[in-house]
């Protein structure tokens, strides 16, 4: 099993490590990082060969939910805390354990065994493929939270019809005329967002299919997009887009 530690302190990275040795001489930590600055590049490049996260929750530049925002992590995780009121939050996200500091290795390891029993639970129902498939079916986020002054809405994805990056501000666009700021990045809204339904047209856009009123042919074998109600930016089709456009557009 690879694991990476996402902890700011050198003792309990220590620790944690000698704890997962002695759980299993397997175990192999790939990495250890120690912040969000350090940690989001190098999970954006390297996710696919990690096994297992330990995250400590808080870190010394901000919480390790953020980390979530900017990049979809489709493998298990056990965070690492000192206090409980975050034990909510880590449940939201692929959390099979919250282990409170200090860390003891009867709780390491029960953590572990728990990983253990859901992996095999999982791999005995390879050969029942219907429910295998319904619960391995990718499920598309419906709806975006997004503040506005002291209060919170929710905006149902099927009510956005773009969503815009400009600088480090991301924006998104509603049937209403609306325009609210967001706290995600493009990368990780094209995972979270149904492909039948968004596409992301160049660096700065995804739009909506229902919103696309006309697609024009523009300079340079780009396309150019309009949309109801019409968002005052030149939306246009990059080269390299258009083809997997064409076939989004009317494949839907």
């Amino acid at each position: 099993m690879k694991v990476v530690i996402i902890e700011d302190e050198p003792l309990a990275i220590e620790k944690l490590e000698r704890y997962l040795l002695k759980h299993n001489g397997n175990i192999e930590v790939i990495k250890t990082l120690g912040s969000l600055k350090e940690s989001i590049p190098w999970i954006t490049e390297h996710k696919s060969l990690v096994d297992l996260f330990f995250m400590d929750v808080q870190l010394s530049d901000g919480l390790s939910f953020e980390i979530f925002s900017e990049i979809v992590i489709n493998k298990p995780i056990i965070f690492t805390t000192a206090f409980d009121e975050f034990a909510v939050d880590a449940f939201k996200v692929n959390s099979i354990d919250y282990l409170l500091k200090p860390i003891t290795f009867t709780a390491l390891s029960q953590a572990l065994k728990k990983l253990d029993n859901l992996q095999k639970q999982f791999s005995n129902i390879e050969n029942n493929a219907p429910l295998l498939k319904q619960l391995t079916q990718k499920t598309f986020k419906d709806r975006f939270l997004i503040k506005v002054g002291n209060h919170i809405k929710s905006i149902p994805s099927t009510g956005i019809i773009a969503f815009y990056a400009e600088g480090r501000d991301i924006s998104l666009f509603t049937n209403k005329g609306k325009e609210y700021l967001i706290d995600y990045k493009l990368e990780a809204l094209e995972e979270l967002l149904n492909p039948k339904l968004f596409f992301r047209v160049n660096r700065g856009f995804i739009v909506s299919l229902q919103a696309i009123s006309v697609v024009t042919v523009y300079s340079n074998r780009r396309l150019k997009l309009a949309l109801n109600p019409v968002i005052e930016k030149d939306i246009i089709v990059s080269r390299e887009k258009v083809s997997d456009f064409k076939k989004w557009f009317e494949g839907n």
